[in-house]
């Protein structure tokens, strides 16, 4: 009797025990810190910034400082709507095999500004449905507080969800870097704009 009683309670016991975290304490931490400050360094950057500086090109061809920024917030809407979707398709833990960039290589790639690369047509600033850099920055910030509390407290198993991309595979929680990290490649283009010798003064 008393071997069933012990059988039993084991048994409840390991009915009550709380399924491992699909994500470790670090690797949330990078990603709310990589949110956090990419961010910051952002609205740093722009800060302050008159409307002649904001609209200065350094060349035809060339992005002004609120055309990155639009372009930033267009693609980070982008990026997590098509992130999400994948989250909320079956898992496909079978394709991590296809996936060829390590955490730390997808942010160091998407941060260098040494390859310059063409965007979409739909994210180029002129095709954007944000008007003015204060409609894009309002619209990141949102998204960025939402997302930094979902990678806070989120049960999704995010190594599990593999998406196919133009640019490769990367699982879920990869792509939260990569937006993160596109972020951090155009802020630096913003600082080569206003190190541009024609940049207002004022």
């Amino acid at each position: 009797m008393k071997k069933i009683l012990f059988f039993a309670v084991t048994l409840a016991a390991f009915a009550f025990i709380a399924p491992g975290d699909p994500l470790t304490k670090k690797e949330r931490k990078e990603a709310i810190d990589l949110l956090k400050s990419t961010e910051n360094d952002l609205l740093q950057e722009v800060q302050g910034l008159s409307e002649a500086q904001l609209k200065y090109k350094p060349a035809p061809d060339r992005w002004s400082v609120e055309e990155c920024v639009i372009h930033i917030a267009t693609t980070e809407q982008m990026l997590w709507e098509t992130t999400d979707a994948g989250i909320k398709q079956a898992a496909n833990p079978e394709k991590r095999s296809e996936i060829k960039m390590t955490d730390e290589q997808v942010v160091k790639g998407v941060e260098d500004r040494s390859q310059k690369r063409q965007t979409f047509d739909k994210l180029k600033p002129e095709n954007s449905p944000f008007k003015s850099m204060t409609e894009a920055l309002e619209s990141l910030k949102n998204s960025r507080e939402k997302l930094t509390s979902y990678v806070k407290s989120t049960p999704d198993d995010l190594r599990s969800h593999v998406l196919t991309m133009p640019f490769g595979s990367l699982d879920s929680y990869q792509m939260i870097l990569f937006i993160a990290a596109h972020n951090a490649r155009h802020t630096l283009q913003i600082k080569e704009v206003k190190a541009d010798p024609g940049f207002p003064k004022s």
